[in-house]
């Protein structure tokens, strides 16, 4: 089967969880009109499924390869990144004075998902591009934006992010790349970067790379990397392509999952230098890329929900079609295995998570409009910090759900989601990356503790969690059966949180080591109650909707149902977790080293 994209989730999220109307009225997001905005995910629903998804299973089976130099796309993939650019797609949240639509994040959000849901291995090379789009207008020159941005946002080129070295994994202190100035304001960059995705393909004309290295006189550590731009091929002063840039592909990785994508190994200046230009100042690089890292975090916990909403309609549309054993009230024959007990818990966990994990994105992606356009500074500042605590949590928490949600996916086919051409495995396999790179899931979780709650002594989390309990109040005051079970351990749940933010503050001085012994369970803990409070909202919303006789009662009764599933299965798991933070520390670094 292909992929259907769940516009009428998405839509009730935009407009009702996320407050589309609000961010259109904020200024420069004018057009996002609600007309407008379900225009467009009509319209990318269409080209996700009938152009990308049915590149996904034949791109597993017939990579992309390396050839002398070369990456040879998977077949489809030049053809479908072309219509991808010509359609605009690449610049849907990018501004229009280069060529894109001016679009909020929040209108971009769920684009995003929908084209990880058809293709991981297609959307990494957009969603890399955006990274390098951003990093350039936030700190690239007039005339570097004047050559780059609109040939990046019309999908004509492509941009790459080139941090990790052979003896640099995460630790960018370590990085050694050179880059030596030749004094007419440009430099010769010499190095070897490693996963570098789609550093080398041939699906457009040219690969802007921004790479980190260091000058000859920098400092050591982190405060000595500055970024550069290092193009596949130089560009004249027309704009015109010139000349071969010495950096080269000299192979890709062969992988577990997103095979079509080519992870490329790039060495830059063996041929007498890569010739490159300084981004910003030097020795600011880390803070710049960091700009692309945090795009490219959010973006891959999209990823993470958009491969989980893929195996989910996969593992239902199974469900449904698999005849095996009689009904346990006793059906004269074999029945669909969507009638038993537990296939029925297996997809109402795939769909709680999915739906919990997309929501609380789409939240986001809406602060993240206010912290970029609203008129008053101070309403910026304080959604910006929101925006950021939130980023980790989505690319933490959504990659991990994912695992277990395409695990389950591949659980539900039973032998058949184990044999590679039922094609549950592949969605199991791409999701594995998605928990490592941009970032793996202890470095979200150190970002949790460290910068985004002990910095500001977890004044953020507080303002979360008092709004968690306006939802409660809410909750309490709809009285059904349903509500007063998701308040019951959505209460539970804010408690839980607010005791692990206290004992993180309290304790991350005194106790480093026991407070990021329990940094993972934090961010999946975080992730939970925020999954579950977004839930609740779209069950009180839908219940208001109901009693006012609006909307489509069986998919409103339908996200009530969700949403106490949640409570009920994910959400319990709070106090658990909670006692394994703050009381758990000691069994983690119990042993020596020598006894393990």
């Amino acid at each position: 089967m292909s992929y259907v994209a769940p516009v009428k989730d998405m839509l009730f999220l935009i407009n009702e969880l996320a407050g589309l109307a609000e961010v259109n009225a904020l200024p420069g997001c004018e057009d996002a009109t609600a007309e407008t905005v379900e225009a467009v995910l009509e319209e990318n629903a269409k080209f996700a499924g009938e152009v990308v998804a049915p590149l996904n299973f034949p791109g597993d089976q017939a990579p992309s390869y390396w050839k002398d130099g070369e990456v040879f796309t998977s077949k489809g993939f030049k053809e479908a990144f072309k219509m991808f650019g010509e359609a605009g797609w690449q610049g849907v949240q990018h501004p229009q004075e280069f060529g894109g639509q001016g679009l909020p994040k929040l209108v971009a959000t769920p684009c995003i998902e929908m084209l990880n849901a058809a293709s991981i291995s297609f959307a990494l090379c957009p969603l890399l591009t955006d990274g390098a789009i951003e990093a350039l207008l936030t700190a690239g020159s007039d005339e570097q934006k004047a050559i780059y941005l609109e040939n990046l946002i019309s999908g004509k080129w492509t941009g790459t992010m080139n941090l990790t070295e052979p003896q640099a994994g995460s630790d960018l202190a370590m990085v050694r790349s050179r880059a030596v100035p030749q004094g007419d304001g440009t430099y010769k960059v010499f190095g070897t970067k490693i996963f570098i995705t789609y550093g080398e393909h041939d699906m457009a004309e040219n690969i802007v790379h921004l790479v980190l290295a260091r000058t000859p006189d920098a400092p050591e550590g982190v405060k000595g990397i500055s970024l550069f731009i290092v193009p596949k091929f130089l560009v004249n002063a027309d704009g015109t392509l010139g000349a071969r840039n010495d950096a080269h592909c000299v192979s890709i990785e062969h992988k577990l999952g997103i095979k079509a994508s080519p992870t490329a190994v790039l060495q830059f200046g063996d041929n007498g230098g890569a010739l490159g230009t300084l981004v910003g100042e030097e020795n600011r690089g880390l803070e710049y890329m960091f700009i692309m890292m945090n795009a490219a975090r959010f973006g891959v916990g999209m990823q993470g929900i958009g491969v989980a909403e893929r195996a989910y309609q996969k593992a239902v549309q199974y469900a449904k079609d698999r005849v095996q054993s009689r009904d346990l009230a006793g059906s004269a024959g074999p029945v669909a295995i969507i009638n038993h007990p537990d296939v029925r818990r297996m997809l109402m966990s795939m769909r709680a998570q999915t739906e919990g994990a997309r929501a609380l994105a789409y939240v986001a992606a809406g602060i993240s409009d206010f912290a970029h356009h609203h008129a008053d500074a101070a309403v910026r500042k304080a959604n910006q910090a929101k925006y950021e605590y939130l980023v980790p949590i989505v690319k933490g928490w959504s990659t991990e759900m994912s695992l277990d949600v395409t695990s389950t996916g591949v659980q539900v086919h039973g032998g058949m989601g184990f044999i590679e051409e039922t094609g549950a495995a592949q969605h199991y396999r791409d999701a594995k990356i998605l928990t490592i790179y941009e970032g793996t899931t202890a470095i979200q979780a150190n970002d949790l503790v460290g910068r985004k709650t002990s910095r500001d002594g977890g004044a953020t989390a507080k303002a979360f969690i008092a709004d968690m309990r306006a939802t409660e109040a809410q909750l309490a005051a709809i009285g059904s059966v349903d509500a007063l079970a998701i308040q019951r351990q959505l209460t539970a749940g804010t408690a839980a949180l607010e005791d692990v933010v206290d004992y993180v503050v309290t304790n991350f001085k005194q106790d480093i080591k026991g407070v990021f012994a329990g940094s993972v369970l934090y961010l999946k803990l975080a992730g939970i109650v925020f999954g579950g409070w977004q839930m609740a909202r779209t069950a009180i919303i839908a219940q208001q909707k109901l009693d006012a006789g609006e909307g489509d009662a069986a998919f409103l009764k339908a996200k009530i149902a969700t949403a106490r599933y949640f409570a009920d299965h994910i959400l319990s798991a709070a106090q658990g977790l909670r006692s394994a933070i703050v009381d758990g520390s000691a069994g983690v670094m119990a042993l020596s080293e020598d006894q393990f």
